[in-house]
């Protein structure tokens, strides 16, 4: 296996995060086991102080979850990595996520894969993650004001979907209607008072890692009810 890539990507104080991109690369996702060279090589691409806060930018790259407000995160750069990965993306597939956010986790998507669908129950944060992805030139994500856990029928069947957002039990029957049958899901669950992030495929359920995000509301309506997507911070 290859090392990690370099970065080209270059923004405002270019040098300075294109340095903070490639150690956050080297140090939060190679040397904790990310091989995922189209992962990698997304994470090393996609400039993140561009989808946080202005106040932030100087954390971006930061080993933690950042919160961008409407009391959502985006989340630590390996967890965004980790749930990209275990997609095991080959470049043609369609993604559905739930929880885009700033849709920082949408524009690594973008560049493992054909098309994106991102929803985003909070309408202030689907447009400034629209207009960010869109002043960046990612093309094949469609970012979508929704209630994330009724998914996106009208593009159904996806290949892969990822959910930032814990589901209390299981995961939306919705969603698991419009994965494909060869398909692939990462999603955070609760049970017993844990929370872990699964992998389904194929029926088949992994046990991943424990991990800590906002809960997956599921309610009518694009604005209304509590938090979610992303980590807890």
């Amino acid at each position: 296996m290859s090392p990690p890539p370099s970065t080209t990507t270059s923004t405002e104080n270019g040098d300075d995060f294109a340095r903070a991109r490639r150690r956050m690369v080297e140090r939060q996702l190679w040397r904790r086991g990310i091989r995922d060279e189209c992962v990698l090589a997304a994470m090393a691409a996609v400039p993140r102080e561009r989808f946080v806060t202005p106040d932030d930018r100087s954390s971006a790259y930061r080993d933690g979850a950042l919160r961008i407000g409407e009391g959502q995160t985006i989340s630590q750069p390996w967890i965004v990595a980790s749930m990209a990965a275990l997609l095991e993306l080959d470049g043609d597939e369609r993604v559905l996520e739930v929880g885009a956010g700033s849709g920082y986790g949408a524009a690594v998507l973008s560049r493992c894969c054909a098309e994106v669908v991102t929803i985003e129950r909070h309408a202030s944060l689907a447009s400034r993650a629209r207009s960010t992805l869109a002043e960046l030139g990612y093309t094949n994500v469609d970012v979508r004001s929704a209630d994330g856990s009724c998914g996106a029928p009208d593009r159904a069947p996806f290949d892969a979907i990822s959910v930032a957002a814990t589901a209390e039990g299981a995961v939306p029957a919705a969603l698991l209607d419009q994965l494909a049958s060869t398909g692939t899901l990462v999603c955070p669950l609760r049970r017993g008072g844990a929370e872990y992030l699964i992998r389904l495929r194929r029926g088949v359920e992994e046990r991943i890692a424990p991990v800590r995000f906002v809960p997956l509301v599921e309610s009518q309506g694009a604005d209304g009810g509590d938090e979610s997507g992303g980590q807890r911070p």
